[in-house]
């Protein structure tokens, strides 16, 4: 099964961004090392732990610190921008690096309600012009009469991936034969007969003949149990403390989570995420990963690991890709 991997570029303290942008950038250099097949970033607003918020940009910068990996976003939240500007970059990023863009899109804000009005030009999200925005889009990516002309011209046959965690992002991935990420990390309920249903009712396009689908699972592997569970909690608690609105910005240490008194709430809160993801060592790792697989009928693995310290993110995903 080909292992790609998401990057979220955290920061463990808001004035870390700069550490935060070089870990992505040496991971995605590992990653190649490694021989894993993507690296994707994704995006989100307002979040001082996450440093992440304009992936095309963060994308450049790993296009030319590596030769071969396929590059992503995980993605482009389509309706805060115009197609056609998107079109632009990613065709210049095509330019760049030919045969190594996957234009990843969603619908969903990447930030509160209020950060998604100041990110659109008008105050008014287009989120509802989601399928029409994606059409827009593809046709300046594919159409070479598409007017206006997208300068420079796309390099061929670039990739649009469709992104979700809804059974709408599965019917409309269907609809316009894109391929299709299902983010089970962000929500760990999703519906594990989507990818079925996105393969069942699939209309071949030109691009893509054949359906294809990532899942997107959290990952946190080490050489032993115990490390990985702790890894695993603090994300967890940091996770919580953000949704719960009682973080200042500085992330627990894995140290610090241990430590940690869980109430009823972050109990329930990490119930709530423990049937989604894998933890644990190499081989606990991988018969988590090939029951989701199986159970989601996804053809491919993106791995999104959010460990505190880098190192320990680096072996992660070494343990993982040598046990494959």
């Amino acid at each position: 099964m080909r292992l790609s991997i998401l990057d979220q570029s955290l920061a463990r303290a808001p004035d870390e961004a700069p550490v935060a942008l070089r870990e992505t950038i040496e991971m995605a250099q590992w990653a190649e090392t490694l021989g894993y097949q993507r690296f994707w970033l994704s995006e989100h607003h307002a979040f001082s732990a996450v440093a992440g918020s304009a992936p095309e940009v963060l994308l450049a910068a790993i296009g030319a610190a590596t030769t071969s990996i396929r590059i992503g976003s995980g993605g482009i939240m389509l309706p805060h921008y115009s197609p056609y500007k998107v079109a632009e970059v990613f065709s210049l990023l095509s330019n760049l690096y030919p045969g190594r863009i996957d234009v990843g899109i969603g619908r969903a804000p990447g930030a509160d309600m209020s950060t998604a009005v100041a990110l659109a030009t008008d105050g008014r999200p287009k989120f509802e012009r989601f399928p029409e925005l994606t059409e827009q889009l593809c046709d300046y990516l594919w159409n070479a009469g598409a007017q206006p002309l997208v300068s420079p011209k796309p390099q061929p046959s670039i990739p649009v991936w469709m992104l979700g965690s809804s059974p709408d992002s599965a019917v409309l991935a269907a609809q316009r034969g894109l391929p299709y990420n299902l983010g089970l990390f962000i929500n760990p309920q999703a519906d594990h007969r989507l990818i079925g249903h996105y393969k069942q009712h699939f209309q071949p396009s030109e691009l893509q003949p054949e359906p294809h689908a990532i899942l997107t699972v959290s990952v946190f592997c080490a050489d032993d149990e115990e490390r990985a569970r702790a890894l695993c909690l603090a994300h967890d608690l940091n996770l919580f403390r953000f949704f719960s609105g009682e973080t200042n910005g500085k992330s627990l240490t894995p140290a610090e989570a241990c430590a940690y008194h869980l109430g009823p709430r972050e109990q329930a809160f990490i119930r709530s995420r423990e049937d989604s993801r894998a933890v644990g060592t190499a081989d606990q790792v991988w018969a988590q990963i090939r029951r989701l697989a199986e159970l989601h009928q996804a053809d491919e693995i993106m791995a999104v690991t959010n460990m505190y310290y880098f190192e320990d993110r680096k072996r992660s995903f070494e343990l993982l890709i040598k046990a494959a």
